[in-house]
């Protein structure tokens, strides 16, 4: 049975393909942003402008109804059974820093605590594979360790990781006071279908001594989709961290290991790859909510 989901930032890139995946398993759905969604998502989904820094704005969109007809058929009174919180300021320097801090973690705060004192139960809050402090780092540095998966200190030194860092702690305070599932989605770098032929993915594959900051990673718009659903059928986990990633290198080097140990010599390891396992694993995700990725890069690079 489909569930009423509210989705913060469905417009974006990642957003529309997440709810189309949504609609597809009959889940209902309510898109909050700035901006409507395209043709023909937009004559399913409806979107209502909030400003999610508004704590006003959040409480009265997390009561609405999901669709506007004359007259009003859905019951009063209805809570969302999940929100997924996409929304925020993707990256450094779009604002200016100050901005970034405030929208984000303001924005962060207030869909966390609207959804927890209206007793929704499960939130999927969108953090990201920069936490770990590579992307937007002041100069080259390395990565503590290898695997990077979900246990590795996180100490980012850029406004917008941190303001990610900051939204994954006030879940974990949230989750805990109300004994609620928040899952914490560090989503790699986010590829669209048309994507893998541009210059970007074509230099993952033939220059891959050059893409430390994304981890050698990435997350395939399609198979995000795939996780938010899980995410939300998934239940009594509590408050969790997943790295939400594809499975494999971003690169046709036959050995994960052999390759990180070549660009990366002075970096330690806790255990081995598998032959060609992701720097940033997704193994958490696989065992705990059954990932199981349906678009490798491979199928799509030319």
């Amino acid at each position: 049975m489909g569930k009423r989901i509210i989705v913060t930032g469905g417009s974006g890139k990642a957003g529309q393909h997440i709810i189309t995946y949504l609609l597809d398993q009959g889940h209902d759905i309510l898109n909050l942003d700035l901006v409507p969604l395209p043709a023909p998502l937009s004559e399913r989904v409806h979107t209502m402008r909030v400003e999610l820094t508004d704590a006003g704005q959040v409480y009265s969109a997390f009561g609405s109804h999901f669709h506007l007809t004359e007259p009003f058929r859905e019951p009063l009174g209805l809570v969302p059974d999940a929100v997924i919180h996409l929304a925020s300021y993707a990256r450094n320097m779009l604002v200016p820093d100050t901005e970034t801090f405030r929208c984000n973690t303001t924005g962060q705060y207030n869909v966390i605590e609207a959804a927890s004192r209206l007793g929704i139960k499960k939130i999927i809050l969108a953090s990201s594979v920069s936490v770990y402090g590579i992307a937007y780092a002041q100069g080259d540095i390395e990565y503590p360790s290898f695997p990077v998966d979900e246990d590795v200190d996180v100490n980012p030194m850029d406004t917008y990781a941190l303001s990610k860092l900051c939204g994954e702690r006030v879940a974990r305070g949230f989750a805990r006071r109300y004994g609620s599932d928040i899952y914490i989605l560090r989503i790699g770098r986010i590829v669209a279908p048309e994507e893998y032929k541009e210059e970007m993915f074509d230099s993952y594959v033939k220059k891959p001594e050059e893409w430390a900051v994304h981890g050698w990673s990435y997350t395939d718009t399609r198979d995000l989709g795939q996780i938010c659903d899980l995410a939300v059928a998934k239940a009594g986990l509590g408050f969790q961290v997943f790295n939400a990633v594809n499975d494999e290198i971003t690169n046709y080097e036959p050995s994960t290991t052999a390759f990180l140990k070549r660009v990366c010599p002075n970096t330690p390891f806790t255990r081995e790859f598998e032959p060609r396992e992701a720097p940033i694993p997704n193994k958490k995700i696989r065992e705990l909510l059954g990932f199981r990725q349906k678009h490798p890069w491979q199928r799509y690079y030319e």
